[in-house]
Parts: C-alpha cells; structure tokens; sequence
C-alpha cells in the first residue's frame, strides 16, 4: 500500500517533535515535509531543533537532514503533500489565518492547536465519542470554496482525562460535574531542565485553561445541526486546573451528579465496554481498551499509567459514592499523546479510513 505524504507544520516545538515519533513508522502516511517558522526555514531539521529535542527517545535518524520549509511557504508545501498536521506557536488569529489557508490550497488541516475549537465549522473530535461531527466537513468545504481542503482539530488536552469517563454515564443523566486537573509540565511545553522553578512546586494557574475544561466537554457533547456544531446545555461543568511537577500525564478528580444515579456496578460496565470507531476500525494507534478501571486505591498513577497502550488509553480508579455529589472517580490521560500529537494522529487515521482525504 502506497503511504500518503503528510507534512508537520511546527516541527519544531514540543508536539511537533512528538509527531515526528509517532509517524517514523507509520502504515498509513509518510512525513516528507517539515516546516516551522521562518527563523527556522532553510536549516537542517537537526540544526533547527538543536539542543531543544524534548522527547525521550532519539531524534530519528529520517528526519535530521530534512530541510525545514518556511511554514508561510504554503505554495512549495501543496507541491509535496496530501494533508499536514498542525502545532504552530504563534497568536491564535494568524493559527487561523494559516490553517485556513492550507485548507484554501486544498490540504486538510488536522490540528492541535486551540485557535479553530470554535470555528462553527470546525469538527472538534475525540475520535471515540463524536466522530458523528466529521459530518460537518461538507459545510466547511462549501463556506470554503475547496474540493478536499478542511480543518479538523482535537480538544484541550486537559479533558481527555474525564471527559471519555463521563461520555458513557450521560445516559444517567449527568447534571454536574466538579472537575480539578493536575497537569503535567509537558502541557506548557517544558521540561524540568528548562523549568527548574517547577521542581517541588504547584502552581494553582494555567492561563485560559479553566475555562476550556468547562466548555470544551460541551462542544464534544454537541450536534450537528444546519451544517455547524451546536454545543450541549448539560450539564453544568465547573473546574480548577493546576500545574503540578509531573513530566507527562494530566490527572482529574471529578465530583459528578445524576438525573437518575447509576448503581456502581453499572458504571463500571458502561467504562469496560466503551469504544468506538477506532477500536471498530482497530486504527495504528487506537487502544485496545479505550477505558481501563483500577481496583487498586493508589491507582491511576502518572507514572506507572500514562503510557497504557502507548500513551492512548484513558485510566480511571477510586470510583465511589460521595457525600455531596453522587459519585467521585479520578481519571488520568497522557497529555502530549492521548492529549496531544497521538490524538491528532488518531483523528487522521479516522479520516484516512472513512475516506475524508479523497
């Protein structure tokens, strides 16, 4: 099978890099393009990236000679490449301005960044709970004027660790929820070498964060109607989101209530048999088990349990009853995988196989 060739806007940066890990070895596509800033463009992916290489593993040995492009450059890119993934660093209109112009010059946009979330348009997917959304594509095409150019983005990273423990309980009704988040240092884009004040630190802020954990749910929760996504009235979702000295892995403890409160039993059926497309499809990097239940009271743990089936499940443990809500669980999701580069990656795999890059 002939691999598509797929470009990496924002190579550079954190997510970037972390595509670039994810794709080395990809069934599906082929990375032959990296581009970034201008400051960058011209360099050696090596030289450009320099002592700024985040991940764990070793740059790979495919991408250090590739010469990164200047992503404004978008002419030279659509001689290249079939679609690009997206992570650019930059103020959230001109994100806008260039992802629909890759979209203009009919490359599909499947993006990280924030800057679309709310683009009416704009199906914001976790690829296991409203894949329906990618329905919406059509319209955004239309309001475009392409053929095959579009955006899809995925959500905050912060909610994949409770929003897929939620989804299968709103059939009980959900009317609340209380949410606190724990993130970890990765979701700034750092690590502890480059943010030592971090070490035995919480930071009790995250700039804009709150407000996307209590509103981005909503939006994944929506319907499509009229060719626009039309975000959910329930329930009520409040939140607090912390930094904490944590390398990767976003935790939550959650305080949730019921129209019509599910027995224990019932709601540890509904995580154990929650999946979707990409299970159905069994996708490069779907998890095998979308959401795995610890019996153990000391468990999820960031460490031990972020890179359950690569980074791409979602863990849940202590699941009991509350004094004041119904129910209280904690919840756990690798942010710059499940959260990040591999649910981007998850969604275009998605898209791949239901024909969307045609």
């Amino acid at each position: 099978m002939e691999k598509m060739k797929v470009g990496v806007v924002g190579a550079t940066g954190m997510v970037g890099q972390r595509f670039l890990t994810l794709l080395e070895n990809h069934p599906y596509f082929e990375v032959v393009a990296l581009a970034a800033s201008a400051r960058s463009a011209g360099k050696s992916y090596e030289d450009a990236v320099g002592a700024r290489w985040k991940m764990k593993t070793p740059m790979p040995e495919k991408y250090k000679n590739m010469v990164v492009r200047d992503a404004a450059d978008i002419d030279a890119m659509a001689e290249l490449v079939s679609f690009v993934f997206c992570a650019v660093d930059m103020k959230k209109d001109e994100i806008r301005a260039l992802e629909e112009a890759y979209a203009k010059h009919e490359i599909p946009v499947v993006s990280n960044n924030s800057a679309h979330r709310w683009t009416p348009d704009v199906p914001m997917v976790i690829p296991e709970i409203n894949d329906a959304h990618l329905a919406v594509i059509e319209a955004q095409k239309k309001r475009l004027g392409t053929k095959r150019g579009f955006i899809a983005v995925k959500p905050n990273c912060s909610i994949q660790s409770y929003v897929p423990a939620l989804t299968p309980l709103r059939k009980y009704g959900i009317k609340e929820v209380v949410a606190t988040t724990y993130q970890a240092i990765s979701g700034a884009g750092k690590t502890f070498r480059e943010w030592p004040e971090m070490i035995d630190n919480i930071i009790p802020y995250i700039g804009g964060e709150e407000e996307k954990s209590e509103q981005e749910p909503l939006r994944v929760w929506g319907t499509v109607e009229n060719g626009e996504i039309v975000k959910a009235e329930a329930p009520v979702i409040t939140t607090q989101c912390i930094r904490v000295p944590v390398s990767d892995g976003h935790t939550a403890a959650v305080f949730v209530k019921f129209e019509n409160k599910p027995s224990k039993e019932e709601i540890l059926k509904a995580w154990a048999e929650f999946s979707g497309k990409p299970q159905e499809y069994k996708l490069p990097n779907a998890p095998e088990q979308f959401i795995t239940y610890f019996e153990e009271d000391n468990r999820p743990q960031a460490a031990l349990d972020r890179d359950i089936y690569g980074g791409m499940g979602v863990t849940v443990g202590r699941l009991r009853e509350d004094t004041v809500y119904d129910y209280k669980f904690v919840g756990l999701s690798h942010n710059t995988l499940r959260g990040a580069a591999g649910g981007a990656v998850l969604i275009a795999e998605l898209l791949y196989k239901e024909g969307y890059f045609n």
